[in-house]
């Protein structure tokens, strides 16, 4: 009879012993998938401060092109947990593809303005990027606007990557909404006919080239700055970024004066298999902690009020951003990459 309490104890250490193990395993078990266009090393520092606060480990998958194919050729097996880019247009392109489901989050919307957010919560902005002018760093100029880019004065001093480029086709397309289409086209033609040399290269050329004589301004993405100027002296990209200083253009029919930025964001994929895990990463990403690290490690603006930038990027003045929705400029996207083939920007 004795055996009994006994037995019964060594079931009950058993069963506790056996639930903790399963508590344990379903915590490893913790994951979420990030499918991003975005090149994973840029975002490394935040995905490791999340896993480390959470427990839960991002799976992540580079797709440098292709995104809403891949998704919607996964269908409902995909194993997509959070989709991100580092354009509002191929943002954009995937809610409209279907492939992203409305989420709600306090943190989200209590933290981003809801012009730098998707009204259904299918998208969400993390960080800004402003489009600047990039300036001889002795040249004599304290204010522009991006229609001067067309002024003849600048004939054969611009230089900028291609017209195609989704930076660019961006501003192309918040020219649109600000000017229309015509005036648009007329400008194009005019800042085509200042390059100093062809169309293509990347944000950071256009700083080289300035060094090399090649050409005295170019519109290019203000994080590459900070990148630049961050770098170890001597090296190329230090140099590069010593020959700048930085510019904040706005638009000549904008009342508020405001400068385009386009936008890193991020969506729950409509098939997530972590979707409570996908909405606690979107929520990371805008803490404090996170969004200090936009700004710190990648230079970037962050969507959160009240975080400190990088001394680099403080130095260029208070960001006022165009209030002109991000949605409102992707609609004219097609029509701006149909005028910069037209125009012959890129040839």
């Amino acid at each position: 009879m004795t055996k009994r309490p006994q037995l019964n104890s060594l079931l009950r250490a058993l069963a506790l012993a056996g639930a903790a193990a399963f508590a344990v395993q379903a915590n490893a078990a913790e994951e979420v998938s990030l499918y991003t266009t975005r090149e994973p090393k840029l975002i490394q520092p935040l995905l490791d401060a999340f896993a480390k606060e959470s427990g839960i480990k991002v799976n992540t998958v580079f797709v440098k092109d292709g995104l809403l194919e891949r998704v919607k050729a996964e269908g409902a097996k995909s194993p997509a947990d959070v989709l991100m880019t580092v354009d509002i247009g191929n943002l954009l392109d995937l809610v409209d593809g279907g492939v992203t489901q409305s989420v709600k989050s306090e943190a989200l919307e209590s933290v981003i303005p809801a012009n730098l957010r998707g009204a259904d919560g299918k998208w969400y902005a993390l960080s800004l990027r402003d489009r600047v002018l990039y300036v001889e760093k002795d040249l004599k100029l304290e204010s522009f606007r991006y229609e001067d880019l067309a002024d003849p004065k600048w004939k054969g001093k611009v230089c900028i990557r291609s017209g195609q480029h989704p930076y660019n086709t961006a501003l192309v397309a918040s020219m649109i909404a600000h000017d229309g289409a015509e005036a648009t086209e007329k400008w194009l033609r005019g800042v085509k006919a200042n390059l100093a040399r062809k169309a293509a290269g990347g944000d950071r050329d256009v700083a080289r080239d300035i060094l090399g004589g090649i050409c005295d301004i170019g519109l290019a993405n203000a994080y590459y700055v900070g990148q630049m100027k961050n770098a170890e002296p001597g090296t190329d990209a230090r140099k590069w970024g010593d020959a700048i200083k930085v510019i904040r253009p706005t638009f000549a029919n904008a009342k508020s004066g405001g400068t385009h930025v386009n936008v890193s964001g991020a969506a729950v994929a409509a098939h997530a298999p972590n979707k409570a895990n996908a909405i606690k990463l979107l929520d990371f990403l805008v803490s404090e902690p996170a969004q200090a690290l936009y700004a710190q490690a990648n230079y970037e603006y962050p969507v959160r009020k009240g975080v400190k930038l990088d001394p680099v990027i403080a130095s260029f003045g208070e960001l006022k951003v165009d209030p002109l929705p991000l949605t409102e400029i992707a609609k004219y996207r097609k029509q701006a990459s149909e005028l910069v083939d037209k125009v012959g920007f890129d040839n």
